[in-house]
């Protein structure tokens, strides 16, 4: 069993039956579709897609107060150690690491990867996804941020994920068209769509996607599921 929370926006936890928290690109501070009232207690693993404020705004107090370890592509490790942030596992695409019963493979991603520093934007390396497999060798695609691309039928050909995590809203990544294309790339046998309603741009709906052999598993900001 996986418990999976959707925190808003494009930030989950995931608690495993071994009660190891991850977390996926934190963002807490400012995100209007965060749930009231939601803290943690416990944070073994960071993963980060991208540097954009609105995937790794909370990564540096959390890191800082929990210890974990962090994942990211390598250059936005090098940024993070130069804030403070220890336990870094930096990896590119192709790469994995293993973090106690999670295994992280890094895939592509079509979307940029700025870090806004000091009001400047600077190099964070590429946006990314993941392949994640947990202690039960479920697999879960985390796309990130992207549009679809046809290179998701090699992620689906290499690692068969079960789950896919895509963004839905548009503008600054797919919408609902594109979510449906990747879907029949990818086959999972359940779709959680993510990054979208947070802002009014981003107008992407779940029940616009024509999954086909997927289905969309649509989550409420703060309720857990399991998996």
């Amino acid at each position: 069993m996986v418990e999976i929370t959707w925190l808003g926006h494009g930030t989950f936890r995931f608690r495993l039956e071994s009660g190891e928290v991850i977390l996926m690109d934190p963002w807490i501070e400012g995100n209007p579709a965060y749930p009231a009232g939601h803290g943690f207690t416990r944070l073994d693993a960071i993963l980060i897609t991208h540097g954009h404020f609105d995937h790794i705004h909370d990564a540096v107090p959390l890191a800082k107060k929990f210890s974990p370890q962090v994942i990211a592509i390598y250059e936005t490790c090098h940024w993070l150690e130069k804030q403070g942030v220890s336990n870094l596992l930096p990896m590119n695409k192709g790469g994995t690491q293993t973090v106690g019963p999670l295994t992280a493979t890094m895939t592509h991603a079509v979307h940029s990867c700025g870090i806004l520093d000091g009001g400047q934007i600077i190099y964070g390396g590429e946006a990314a996804g993941y392949i994640l497999r947990f202690g039960n060798r479920k697999r879960v695609y985390f796309s990130g941020d992207t549009n679809v691309f046809a290179d998701m039928e090699l992620i689906r050909e290499l690692y068969h994920p079960e789950l896919a995590f895509l963004p839905i809203g548009g503008l600054y990544t797919m919408g609902p068209r594109e979510a449906t294309m990747a879907c029949r790339l990818l086959r999972p046998k359940k779709l959680i769509p993510m990054h979208f309603g947070t802002f009014p741009a981003l107008n992407g709906r779940p029940e616009e996607i024509d999954g086909a052999d997927t289905e969309v598993w649509t989550l409420e900001p703060g309720k857990a599921v399991e998996w």
